[in-house]
């Protein structure tokens, strides 16, 4: 049997966020005229094109396996979307490709699965990688897709069963806020503070378009849906570069943000505390991370910019569902042998703020310490289900670099009630 490896990570990007727009909205969303096989395809490429830029004996046949992860498994998002990707982006078919969906927690499973693999010997390079393209799979679709009728789905075990045990991710949010005694201005503070973070991590360009994967799309008028066109007749293009979801008057008349935030209404529950204001803002988008055993990058000669070094995973109560993280991060600290103190960045996943308050609390931090979430998260970055766990260890990577640090740590609750957390440590070999 062969001895367990390290698994590294060699590169790690992803698309800027497009705030998710329908037909009928006043805004659409700047990629609402793509389709979700151009996201993942022009995500894979673009990773691989720069791993060979770094290492000019690298080949793309040398991928084992590449993983997707996405939520909402049909339309342009259905069938095996790894394999899909491999494809469609022009890689060699040698390269074998498969999906996964864990809910919100799917792109961090693909990354840790990936690693498992490299650790246990059964491939030296993979990818791993997310999307979710909420503008046109919205929340909740997969279920209506699969399980029709709604006469006849509540006949069914699965409503018996699992919708009986269930709320909406908006009530557990409530239930969190109520149980962990959160107070709606200390939500409020964290969605401000959100913000100003990801349009502060957007004006430091140099820094910024390190991570950013360019998606090129062809260029529509949203008042006639119809495309433009250049004096040839061709369909004109534009290539994608910044977010769109964070809002920049946090940052530049926060006193006028902090009085819009205080007014907003809550969503789920009357008399409650969860607002648009401290939930996760509704995004489409996709990210992509390299892994490659320790051997094979030194041979190929590239510098890892982290290691993954413990993982854990948990069920919890389905209708407290945001409280998996809990158990998830304990069990990667406690496989670490380390702290949660010992840790110099951590990223949880912001699908509604009552949660990561909830986690501060549990482990004795204030949840406005700097080392919580540098860049944003998904209150000001948005929340693609599919997409999440991935990007924002993206986040997580590019940002123990940029700040030197040595240990991170990323978690993310998931619908149902499952959590899962990942530990990496960055050994300051990188120089980007």
């Amino acid at each position: 049997m062969p001895e367990l490896k390290e698994a590294v990570v060699v590169d790690a990007i992803r698309t800027p966020m497009g705030r998710s727009g329908w037909k009928a909205a006043t805004k659409k969303g700047q990629f609402y005229y793509t389709t979700g096989h151009e996201l993942c395809s022009q995500t894979l490429s673009t990773l691989v094109e720069r791993v060979q830029k770094k290492a000019p004996d690298f080949e793309p046949k040398m991928i084992e396996d590449v993983c997707w992860s996405v939520s909402a498994q049909f339309g342009e998002q259905g069938g095996n979307l790894g394999r899909i990707a491999v494809i469609v982006a022009g890689l060699p078919d040698e390269i074998a490709g498969w999906t996964v969906d864990r809910y919100c927690n799917a792109g961090l499973q693909a990354i840790n699965s990936q690693a498992m693999a490299i650790m246990t010997g059964c491939g030296d390079i993979m990818v791993a990688g997310g999307q979710e393209f909420m503008s046109k799979y919205p929340l909740g679709s997969s279920i209506l897709a699969i399980h029709g009728d709604p006469k006849v789905r509540r006949k069914t075990v699965f409503h018996k069963t699992f919708i009986k045990r269930t709320v909406t991710m908006g009530m557990a949010a409530e239930s969190i806020a109520e149980k962990w005694q959160l107070a709606r201005e200390d939500l409020d503070d964290f969605g401000a503070w959100s913000h100003r973070k990801a349009v502060k991590a957007m004006r430091d360009e140099e820094w910024y378009k390190k991570r950013i994967c360019p998606i090129e799309v062809f260029d529509y008028d949203p008042a006639t849906d119809k495309p433009l066109r250049d004096e040839n007749g061709k369909k004109k293009k534009k290539l994608l570069t910044k977010d769109e979801t964070p809002r920049a008057v946090y940052l530049d008349d926060p006193e006028k943000a902090m009085t819009k935030i205080r007014s907003l209404k809550p969503r789920f529950k009357k008399d409650g505390v969860v607002t648009a204001g401290n939930s996760s803002a509704i995004s489409d988008g996709a990210s992509a991370v390299m892994l490659m055993s320790r051997e094979k990058a030194e041979k190929l000669g590239l510098k890892p910019m982290a290691v993954i070094r413990t993982m854990g995973v948990a069920g919890s109560d389905p209708v407290l569902m945001l409280e998996g993280p809990i158990p998830a991060q304990e069990k990667a600290l406690a496989r670490a042998g380390m702290g949660m103190e010992e840790m110099e960045l951590i990223e949880p996943n912001e699908a509604f703020a009552s949660p990561v308050l909830a986690f501060a609390k549990h482990f004795e931090y204030d949840f406005l310490d700097p080392r919580v979430n540098p860049t944003g998260g998904g209150i000001s970055l948005g929340h693609p289900i599919g997409n999440s766990g991935c990007c924002y260890f993206v986040e997580l990577i590019w940002g123990l670099i940029h700040q030197n640090k040595r240990w991170g740590i990323e978690t993310l609750c998931g619908g149902g009630g499952v959590g899962i957390a990942t530990i990496v440590e960055n050994e300051k070999k990188f120089k980007p």
